[in-house]
């Protein structure tokens, strides 16, 4: 039989709903008699040959669980000496046919390099940042968004019991979708994102007019990532492990914080998610979704097909050319929704 073992990686930043993904695979796969191994660690473990057989044992209990019971790692074996003879070297001593990666923008742009090599790959879409093209879904991104609704939630009571301004500043690199939705979601009083070109005058002015109408506290929610015309931030200058920008390092929320309390006198305090909104129990939406993605790479490797990404458009699963699909990321904000999040802003 074509594809006798498969092995499931998942790599980059941990969010809710991998597990989901992982439990649907083995059960899929077991039911077509494939043998299936976990790749501990992302790329990391598939380099250092950390493997362990998956059994229905194994992924009993898991379904609920945040994060992914094989661990992860932000690790770009391509940067390491001789790293693609030894990942290749292993997939063989192992006897892998083929490889489901979960994961985000970098570690699928790792898994189109190694597909070169003649690996077969199946990418599943993973980021709570949304900004992978062609699909409308990407793991981790629900249960990301509500932690953010939720934090706004809570943030708004202290911000109404002190008449502050909250700012939430929200992950997502150098799109917005994170913030855009959770703060629409929220009913934050305005949003910031790097699609959108600041207007701090349009901000302040506004932030006047609720207090003279007597709404005496506001909440602003902001992309780690958006552009501030003439506020100091941190420079770019930290890069991670794929050389791309650490856009959390730029305290963009506690910069605008200080320019707003500068400039108006208004009382203000700044609230850095972080990795909150990675963190915790997946929603529904997560588990029913991450479980379709699962089934469907197994589907695709019972099918012969490899080198793709699965992407949901509308409520079709897709087969994308995953090096396509990372050529043409990130995806940006749909700025239709976000001109339906500005008619919020002056209520």
């Amino acid at each position: 039989m074509y594809h006798r073992k498969i092995a499931i990686m998942t790599a980059g930043g941990d969010c809710p709903g991998m597990n989901a993904a992982i439990r649907a695979i083995v059960v899929k796969a077991i039911e077509y008699g494939f043998e299936v191994a976990g790749i501990k660690r992302g790329w990391r473990g598939l380099l250092n040959e950390e493997l362990e057989d998956l059994d229905i044992n194994s992924i009993s209990n898991i379904l609920h669980l945040g994060g992914t019971v094989l661990g992860t790692s932000r690790f770009n074996p391509i940067k390491e000496q001789g790293g693609e003879k030894k990942i290749l070297a292993n997939i063989e001593k192992n006897k892998i046919n083929a490889i489901i990666v979960i994961g985000g923008r970098d570690s699928l742009d790792v898994a189109t390099k190694i597909a070169k090599l003649g690996v077969n790959i199946i990418g599943i879409p993973k980021t709570i940042n949304n900004d992978i093209a062609y699909t409308d879904y990407c793991i981790g991104f629900d249960s990301a968004k509500s932690i953010v609704c939720d934090s706004i939630d809570k943030l708004s009571t202290t911000a109404f019991s002190h008449h502050r301004v909250m700012i939430i500043e929200t992950m997502g690199k150098e799109t917005g979708w994170l913030a855009l939705t959770g703060g629409l979601a929220g009913g934050a009083d305005w949003i910031l994102i790097p699609e959108i070109k600041t207007d701090l005058e349009k901000l302040t002015d506004q932030l006047y007019k609720r207090r003279f109408v007597g709404k005496t506290f506001s909440i602003i929610v902001v992309a780690e990532g958006v552009i501030l015309p003439g506020i100091k931030k941190e420079k770019l200058e930290s890069r991670d492990e794929f050389g791309r920008p650490r856009y959390d390092l730029r305290n963009a929320g506690k910069a605008l914080g200080r320019y707003i309390e500068k400039l108006t006198n208004f009382e203000t305090r700044v609230t850095v998610l972080g990795y909150l909104q990675r963190g915790g129990i997946p929603t529904a939406y997560d588990r029913i979704k991450s479980t379709h993605l699962g089934i469907a790479a197994v589907e695709a490797i019972k099918d012969r097909i490899s080198n793709i990404m699965l992407a949901f458009q509308g409520n079709q699963i897709c087969r994308v050319d995953l090096e396509d699909a990372l050529l043409n990321s990130p995806k940006m904000v749909d700025l239709e929704l976000y001109e339906e999040a500005r008619l919020f802003y002056d209520i």
